[in-house]
């Protein structure tokens, strides 16, 4: 049995709900990362005993399956897109979108399919604009290979913001502190591609780079739909 299929405790005499455990949880994981997050902290937060919240959750996992679910409800979008490469381009830059508002996000994507109630209406619309376009499993494809870019992409992104923190140094900066040894390294003649695309290349921020890469991948799925079965 899920979370979503168990029942809340009845009211005690200090009001509690499990979206207030989410709202904790949430703002704890936006300061601090997933592992600023634990019953312990969440209950102090709420001015609440630990165990108060076993009647509400069962493990950290749930609390986690949870906060997910509350993102998508800002993923979701206003309205039904018109088509599914609409579709697809919005599910991709919303969810980047979100996970920039909530970095810890990106750390849980790309595992198992969220079941919560948002989780699946962002699903539903997904799949509700491949109607008459593909079979299932070609539609199945589509969206996991898109899915797979965007969350990989978004990921990659997000690791980049940490090391920043984690550095003190920009993109800039760690370029120009790594520069002397990549230009000794390319000066042994061993690595002539990486040269060119080292020397010729134009430095591109990410979110035109995400947009682009979005774009490819959503023509070759459209060149793959327009095939003959």
């Amino acid at each position: 049995m899920t979370v979503w299929d168990r029942p809340e405790p009845q009211t005690r005499p200090t009001p509690l709900d499990r979206k207030q455990l989410v709202a904790a949880a949430i703002a704890l994981a936006d300061e601090g990362g997933l592992e600023a997050v634990s019953l312990r902290k969440v209950a102090a937060r709420l001015d609440v005993g630990p165990m108060r919240l076993y009647g509400y959750i069962s493990t950290k996992e749930e609390l986690f399956d949870l906060m997910v679910d509350e993102v998508y409800a800002e993923i979701l979008p206003g309205e039904q897109p018109g088509d599914w490469r609409k579709a697809l381009h919005t599910l991709a830059h919303r969810t980047r979108r979100a996970a920039l508002r909530h970095e810890w996000l990106a750390d849980l994507l790309g595992g198992r399919p969220a079941l919560g109630p948002n989780a699946l209406a962002v699903t539903e619309a997904t799949l509700a604009s491949f109607d008459g376009v593909a079979d299932v499993e070609t539609v199945t494809r589509a969206v996991e290979t898109v899915s797979a870019y965007f969350t990989g992409a978004i990921r990659r992104e997000i690791a980049n913001l940490r090391a920043e923190r984690a550095t003190g140094l920009s993109d800039r900066d760690w370029q120009r502190a790594s520069g002397p040894h990549v230009m000794r390294m390319l000066a042994t003649g061993r690595f002539p591609a990486l040269a060119r695309f080292v020397h010729d290349g134009t430095e591109v921020d990410a979110e035109v780079s995400f947009a682009t890469g979005l774009d490819w991948v959503l023509d070759a799925v459209a060149a793959k739909l327009a095939r003959p079965a």
